[in-house]
């Protein structure tokens, strides 16, 4: 795990206290991009109760808002694949 990773993971879990993180760093699929000199690209997939009752951008706001300070130094790009609460992730889940 990267040092930007932990960090990252760190803010995720103190603001939302997720159920379930998965953070990938994709920071060598841009080497010599030109923000990736400014930080890392990071995707992520989160399950969290916080998120129940809100729609999507408000999930995704919720997200880059606990990371807000490191975007532009320690991330360039961050994608979030799912922002999910724990019965979704269940249901999305074959055979549950």
């Amino acid at each position: 795990m990267t040092d930007r990773v932990a960090l990252l993971e760190q803010r995720l879990r103190a603001a939302l206290a997720p159920e379930a993180l998965d953070i990938v760093d994709d920071s060598a699929a841009h080497a010599g991009h030109a923000g990736a000199r400014e930080g890392g690209h990071f995707t992520v997939r989160i399950v969290s109760t916080v998120f129940a009752g809100k729609p999507l951008i408000q999930r995704h706001r919720l997200v880059h808002a606990a990371v807000a300070d490191l975007m532009r130094r320690e991330i360039h790009a961050l994608s979030i694949v799912k922002a999910q609460t724990p019965a979704e992730a269940r249901s999305s889940i074959p055979g549950t």
